[in-house]
């Protein structure tokens, strides 16, 4: 799924959407596991928001945004519903989910 507010903000009823027709839903976001989709995998929301907040403070305190360095997620999280999973029939390899840092039951 796309990553934007849109979607992060109707993600229930995109999840319900998606089950109902029994289909997959990977996303980005931990947030729309927790509401019941399959999978997701990317940066950590929490992460990228205390990176955001440690940038505004640097620019607060009188850096220049173009003297700062780019930063970069440094947390990827990968989370499985294994309920889900369950629903739709699937089978998480074992391979995966040896990798996953929250599999939700």
């Amino acid at each position: 799924m796309l990553e934007d507010i849109f979607t992060f903000g109707n993600r229930s009823r995109i999840v319900a959407l998606a089950a109902e027709h029994r289909l997959p839903d990977i996303s980005a976001y931990r947030e729309f596991v927790v509401d019941g989709g399959l999978l997701s995998y990317g940066a950590s929301l929490s992460e990228r928001l205390r990176q955001q907040g440690r940038y505004a403070g640097r620019v607060l305190r009188g850096a220049k945004p173009a003297d700062l360095p780019v930063d970069h997620p440094t947390r990827f999280d990968f989370v499985v519903n294994a309920r889900a999973a369950r629903t739709l029939g699937t089978t998480i390899p074992q391979s995966l989910l040896l990798r996953v840092y929250e599999l939700i039951h």
